[in-house]
């Protein structure tokens, strides 16, 4: 049985002390351990309906587990992340781990909860079966050699662009953004609140959010982000959309190629983003721009029933 510290709160040694680990899990496996929305809670402290369980190793202060829960718009996301000496112990971890994020979920009204896994084994298979979780939605990560071919540049639709203005253009953004992911559990439903946490995060910058207007109006933007800390100079498409009501008129390629050329300008030699594995209409565009499939993600999703006794 493990002993399991449980933070509602991160304090700043707290948060330096969970960073080894994950320092330790990206060296090993050469991805980053947490994504984006969880990174950016636990760097914050732990936003409302956070937590934090950390497994210690008994003789030293260093952290071999760590699990994390925090809450979506309208669900919950959990990751686990092991010690790479410790992967041995992954399932009886795990367990203890999963077990006490569920019922803190289920302590704070339950609900839809998602757990993202990079290419998962059996062992994350039976971790997730045994918090009645299932595998649900798959994505790609799809990466393209850069600079893009003549070819291509040539065949796409020059449109306008112009940088993201902070302050000016958020009310503006966050429309187009949430009509374009209205249905979606995370990147829909953002505030002013969310995108100010992105625009504080060391990667932002205005310059790499690519914004298209026709007659004034915003109808689309291409957001790239530089990650200056991979070994090849990594650009990704971080988040692209065009307004449902300009679907069809081949802006999503055009945004696309121009955000590639930006981050191409940056230095960037491989571009790299996220679609999901059924959204066939969005990987044939990729896939004439040159883009290829990297790897596959899978989400195991369940509802989370509420406890009797909520929080």
């Amino acid at each position: 049985m493990v002993q399991i510290d449980i933070k509602r709160s991160m304090t700043a040694q707290d948060i330096a002390e969970v960073t080894q680990l994950l320092d330790a899990a990206e060296k090993a496996d050469s991805r980053k351990p947490l994504n984006d929305h969880l990174l950016i809670d636990l760097h914050q402290g732990g936003r409302n309906g956070f937590a934090g369980l950390t497994v210690y190793k008994p003789e030293t202060k260093h952290p071999i587990a760590y699990c994390q829960v925090s809450r979506g718009n309208d669900s919950w996301a959990l990751d686990l992340v092991i010690n790479p000496q410790h992967r041995g112990e992954t399932r009886e971890l795990g367990e203890g781990l999963l077990t006490e994020a569920i019922q803190i979920i289920s302590n704070q009204g339950g609900g839809q909860l998602q757990w993202w896994l990079f290419e998962p084994n059996e062992t994350h298979r039976f971790l997730a079966s045994q918090i009645n979780l299932k595998p649900s939605r798959d994505i790609l990560q799809l990466r393209v050699e850069l600079p893009l071919s003549k070819k291509v540049i040539a065949d796409t639709k020059f449109i306008s662009i112009t940088p993201f203005r902070v302050g000016k253009d958020d009310n503006d953004w966050l429309a187009v953004n949430n009509r374009a992911f209205a249905l979606h559990p995370a990147q829909g439903g953002w505030t002013n609140g969310t995108l100010s946490s992105r625009q504080a995060e060391p990667w932002f910058d205005a310059q790499g959010l690519l914004l298209h207007h026709i007659d004034e109006q915003l109808v689309g933007f291409c957001w790239t982000k530089l990650d200056k800390d991979s070994d090849q100079l990594l650009g990704e498409i971080y988040v692209i959309a065009v307004d449902p009501s300009h679907h069809k008129k081949g802006l999503g390629r055009s945004l696309t190629v121009a955000g590639l050329n930006h981050l191409t300008s940056k230095g960037a030699t491989t571009g790299m983003l996220y679609v999901d594995k059924n959204n066939f209409a969005a990987i044939a565009m990729y896939s004439k721009i040159g883009f290829s499939t990297h790897h596959e993600e899978q989400a195991f999703v369940g509802e989370i029933s509420p406890s009797t006794r909520q929080s």
